[in-house]
C-alpha cells in the first residue's frame, strides 16, 4: 500500500516539475525536496512496521546515488539542477518496484535507463514542435539540406551499393542464402535507416544554432535565462541580471534547451506499466 502511494507521489510531483518547467525553463526546489521529505519518512515508517530496514536503506542509497548522478550530468552541462533533483526525489520514493512488472534491473535502475530513451523520444517531438513554431529553423534546415545535396546524392549511392555488397557477401558466403530478395530488403533498410540519421543530425544542428541560441537586447534579458558561454545549464539571478544591465552591453546572447522535466513523468508511468524500455522494444519488434 505505502509502495503505491510513493509511486503516485512521485508521479504526481514528477508531473508537477514538469509542466512547471515547460512553462517558466525553471522547476522550484519546493517540489523536489518535500517529494524526497515524503520519500524518506515513508521508507522509515515502511521499516519500523515491517521491523526490516532494507525499505530506508535502499531509499537512501538510490536516492543519493541519484543524485549524485544527476549532478554530473548537471556539471556536463547536460541538465538543469531541478532534473537532477527530481531524478534523486524519485530514487527516494521508489526504491523498489509498487506494480509486479518484467524488470530486467532493480526497478530504480530500469527507471533510469527509460528516462534517457523515452526522454530521447521526447527531446525529438520537442524539437520538431520547437521547429514548427519557428519557421527560420525549417527554412535554415531546408536550406542546409539543398546545399549538401550534391554530397547527399553521391553519398546515398555509395552507402546503397556497400550496403548491397555487404549483405550478399553475408547471405552468400557466411549464411549460404541464394535468395536475393532479403538481400535487398535489408540494403534498402539499412540506407534508409542511414539516411534518416543523417537528416535528423542536420535537423538537431538546425534546432542548436538558430533556435536554442539567440542574441536579444540586455532590456528583454531576465531573471532564468542562460548565457551562450554558461558552463552549467543555471539561469542567471536577480544579481547576476543586475551586474549585466549596468555593465554598458547592448545585446547579449542566451541560449535555451529542451525542458526535459516532462521527461520524467512519462518514463516514470512507462516504467511502471511497461516495465523496461529495452525488453518492450525487443518484444515490439522481433
Amino acid at each position: 500500500m505505502l509502495e503505491l502511494i510513493s509511486a503516485a507521489i512521485a508521479l504526481i510531483g514528477s508531473t508537477l516539475a514538469g509542466v512547471w518547467d515547460l512553462k517558466t525553463t525553471e522547476i522550484p526546489d519546493d517540489i523536489p525536496d518535500v517529494m524526497i521529505i515524503l520519500g524518506l519518512t515513508i521508507a522509515f515508517i515502511e521499516s519500523v512496521f515491517s521491523s526490516n530496514y532494507s525499505f530506508l536503506l535502499n531509499s537512501v542509497i538510490y536516492g543519493v546515488g541519484f543524485f549524485c548522478f544527476g549532478f554530473l550530468m548537471y556539471y556536463l552541462g547536460q541538465w538543469g539542477g531541478g532534473d537532477a533533483k527530481i531524478l534523486s526525489a524519485v530514487g527516494f520514493l521508489l526504491p523498489f518496484s509498487p506494480i509486479p512488472n518484467n524488470y530486467l534491473f532493480p526497478f530504480p535502475i530500469s527507471f533510469l535507463f527509460n528516462v534517457f530513451i523515452i526522454g530521447a523520444i521526447y527531446m525529438l517531438i520537442y524539437a520538431f514542435a520547437f521547429a514548427l513554431m519557428n519557421r527560420k529553423i525549417v527554412s535554415k534546415f531546408i536550406k542546409d539540406i539543398k546545399g549538401s545535396q550534391k554530397i547527399l546524392s553521391i553519398g546515398s549511392v555509395v552507402l546503397l551499393i556497400s550496403f548491397f555488397a555487404l549483405n550478399w557477401f553475408f547471405s552468400a558466403y557466411l549464411l549460404n542464402e541464394q535468395n536475393i530478395l532479403p538481400i535487398i530488403y535489408n540494403s534498402f533498410l539499412l540506407f534508409f535507416a542511414s539516411i534518416s540519421l543523417f537528416l535528423l543530425f542536420k535537423f538537431a544542428r538546425a534546432v542548436e544554432n538558430f533556435g536554442f541560441k539567440m542574441k536579444i537586447s540586455i532590456s528583454k534579458l531576465k531573471v532564468g535565462d542562460v548565457l551562450l558561454d554558461s558552463k552549467l545549464f543555471e539561469g542567471i539571478t536577480e544579481k547576476e541580471l543586475k551586474k549585466i544591465k549596468s555593465s554598458g552591453k547592448k545585446y547579449v546572447w542566451i541560449k535555451e534547451g529542451v525542458r526535459f522535466g516532462l521527461a520524467f513523468p512519462l518514463a516514470l508511468i512507462f516504467t511502471l506499466f511497461f516495465g523496461d524500455s529495452i525488453i518492450f522494444l525487443i518484444k515490439f519488434f522481433v
